[in-house]
């Protein structure tokens, strides 16, 4: 089967899906906690005010077949993980016609911490996902668009929240080995003290990769402890969590290599590249049914070499290069919510929060096989951020309600650089409003509209600097705080039992894009865009025994001005998603066998402004055959299943390779998809 008739396929079936939910067998309503992914009934009244949230169990993420921990970002329609380098790194994340680098405009916080990094050193935004232990994951509650009072930096496509478990059925340990030199162990322990308790999660993975040339050498090592107790109406949760990681990268590498036979296919340039990452966290949450309140300190250090050029500028030495950044952020949010007079049954949400990056260096280094000779910056950076935002849900009758929301945000910085001219202060503030429709047409179909700006913050060295630290020309700051305008109109469609289909239609227009300036060490603001585009997800329980899914996205993304000598298309953007998955029980139990299959299709990426050059569509196939007994499990995963040797991610741009002109040659770049990876897990409870 073809990728093109793969995705008509897919489309078609959302389409069915869409239109025929009648279809479904009733099943018992003892099966009702076996629904993957559930409507309005799994939150709060009024909770979800767009057509384009959701809410997906921890259970369900342990039981996809995943190559990595990031993936588990992959359950939110249109989501879709890449990788172009070394297993350590955060993963790269393409969503609603962007590439969101390492979250430029996608928000991810983890028990109320904020994950996505201001002014670090390979990124804003920087979203390393390898700490969390997807088997502790309550659950997962995602949202897109600009249309949430609480949601503030890195937002403008989506964001995701991560909740962790508080307690457990039983006490677990899974053991994991697989091809490549995986092998991975975690344990999951609860410990009673009186009306408290204590839920601990401790994991070990070693990978080595499947490259020719390159050892992965992954050590992954992760432990999280949270203690859970009675306070006063509420609950209060106090969690530490620690990693540390370490490996070998294989990064992306130029067609015109393999295709000479300089490299194969899954060999790699410059082998002396990767990195160590560490975070180190103490977080505290409480919850009653009036106040939310959370603090929070993370420690968090990064040393990472990559080499995308080879020998363009340093034809001697390579063009190897480290980025390093360490740092410490501190914040905290409180939040209540409160009856509105206007109507029974409305209510307002009023909050703040704050936030404070004390960042002891952040750098770029010119370095050879590991080693620097040379620096190309290195700062100090102070960040601080607060924030006041208030959410109203007005029931106007028993059909419509409406959502008015608002943010006011502040952000001030202090570079301390190591030229002079690049130091100073920056601040800026900026309001924010949201606004949404919701109408209950019948109990199963409710409609949505909604309209809200929202914003990302740039790079505090890209606000401060005057000098380019390489060539030492002048250049220009770029704003601190660049603000976005999204709308939107969508339907749900669900019975909260057997089938569940969201549509939504919606555009989103950006003051300015970000970009990575690699010879200056730091991301600043580019040109306008606009996008718009169409998502659809379906989920269908055809009986106790079969589920199906599916989910597709389409985007149009550009540059919304003209520049003479570049085009309007928006680089490293996917037009077009697809994923779908088939899982088959045994048992209406789910107990015994269990059978998953699921595929996903990446259209051909835009490369460059003018999109003249196109890379191949990418499509993948997992699977994973599952034995569950009460108190154990055993799970074998194929990943890859059909061996595709597609591309993960692809670049357009000029490198050099030894014996090459001097100016480079521009190239079509890409990080392999790895082949096929068989792996099996053992799960004992007790």
């Amino acid at each position: 089967m073809t990728t093109l008739t793969f995705a008509k396929t897919l489309t078609a079936s959302a389409i069915l899906l869409a239109t025929a939910p009648t279809l479904a067998l009733d099943d018992p309503e003892g099966d009702i906690e076996h629904i993957r992914v559930r409507g309005d009934s799994s939150v709060k009244d009024g909770e979800f005010i767009s057509a384009s949230q959701g809410w997906v169990s921890g259970d369900t993420m342990i039981d996809r077949p995943m190559l990595r921990a990031g993936e588990i970002l992959e359950f939110i329609p249109g989501m879709m993980v890449t990788q172009h380098s070394g297993s350590g790194k955060a993963n790269q994340y393409f969503l609603r016609g962007f590439n969101l680098d390492h979250g430029t405009d996608f928000t991810v916080s983890v028990d109320g911490m904020p994950v996505n990094m201001r002014s670090h050193g390979h990124g804003q935004g920087y979203s390393d996902l390898n700490f969390i232990i997807p088997e502790l994951i309550d659950s997962l509650n995602y949202f897109k668009g600009t249309y949430y009072a609480n949601i503030g930096d890195f937002s403008s496509a989506g964001g995701a929240i991560f909740n962790l478990r508080d307690s457990l059925e039983n006490n677990q340990v899974f053991l994991g080995l697989g091809e490549y030199g995986f092998k991975r162990a975690v344990a999951l322990n609860q410990f009673e003290a009186g009306e408290s308790r204590i839920v601990t999660a401790l994991e070990y993975q070693t990978y080595d990769g499947p490259w020719t040339d390159v050892d992965e050498d992954v050590k992954k090592k992760n432990a999280h402890i949270r203690y859970i107790t009675p306070m006063l109406d509420g609950q209060l949760t106090i969690t530490g969590m620690a990693y540390d990681n370490s490996w070998n990268g294989a990064d992306q590498v130029p067609e015109r290599a393999i295709q000479s036979g300089l490299i194969d296919r899954l060999g790699s340039i410059d082998t002396q590249v990767g990195g160590e990452s560490s975070r180190y966290s103490l977080s505290a949450n409480y919850a009653s049914d009036t106040w939310n309140a959370s603090i929070y300190a993370i420690d968090t250090e990064l040393s990472l070499f990559s080499n995308f050029t080879y020998f363009l500028d340093n034809p001697e030495r390579g063009d190897q290069f480290e980025q390093a950044d360490d740092r410490k952020i501190y914040g905290g949010e409180i939040f209540t919510t409160l009856p509105l007079a206007i109507t029974e049954g409305s209510s307002i949400t009023l909050g703040g929060q704050w936030r404070f990056d004390d960042i002891d260096n952040v750098g770029l280094y010119r370095t050879q096989n590991l080693t620097r000779f040379g620096t190309v910056r290195e700062d100090a950076i102070e960040s601080n951020s607060y924030a006041l935002f208030a959410q109203s849900n007005i029931f106007l009758n028993d059909r419509l309600s409406l959502s008015l929301g608002g943010r006011y945000d502040y952000l001030d910085v202090d570079v301390d650089s190591d030229l002079d001219a690049n130091s100073g202060s920056a601040d800026d503030g900026i309001f924010t409003l949201k606004a949404g429709l919701k109408y209950l047409l019948s109990e199963q179909f409710t409609a949505f509209a909604n309209i809200g700006q929202g914003y990302h913050s740039n790079d505090a060295r890209g606000a401060t600097i005057t000098v380019d630290p390489v060539s030492g020309d002048a250049t220009e700051p770029s704003p601190l705080l660049v603000k976005s305008l999204g709308y939107e109109a969508g339907v749900n469609f669900t019975d909260n039992r057997t089938y569940n289909v969201s549509a939504a239609l919606w555009r989103l227009e950006l003051d300015s894009e970000l970009v990575y300036v690699g010879d200056a060490g730091f991301t600043e603001a580019s040109r306008p865009s606009e996008r718009h585009g169409i998502e659809v997800s379906a989920y269908y329980w055809v009986n106790h025994h079969l589920t199906t899914d599916i989910e597709a996205a389409w985007t149009k993304a550009r540059f919304s001005d003209s520049v003479e000598g570049e085009g309007r298309h928006i680089d490293g953007t996917v037009p077009g998603v697809v994923s779908a998955g088939l899982t088959y029980f045994q048992n209406g139990n789910q107990l015994g066998f269990s059978y998953t299959l699921r595929g996903r299709y990446l259209s051909s990426r835009t490369v460059e402004s003018f999109d003249e050059v196109s890379p191949p569509s990418t499509f993948l196939m997992n699977a994973q055959v599952a034995y569950r007994q009460p108190m154990w499990d055993v799970t074998l995963e194929v990943l890859n299943a059909l061996d595709s040797d597609d591309h993960d991610i692809d670049y357009f741009y000029v490198s050099r390779l030894p014996g090459e002109p001097e100016e480079g040659i521009e190239d079509l770049h890409y990080h392999p998809v790895e082949p096929r990876n068989v792996r099996l897990t053992v799960s004992l409870k007790y």
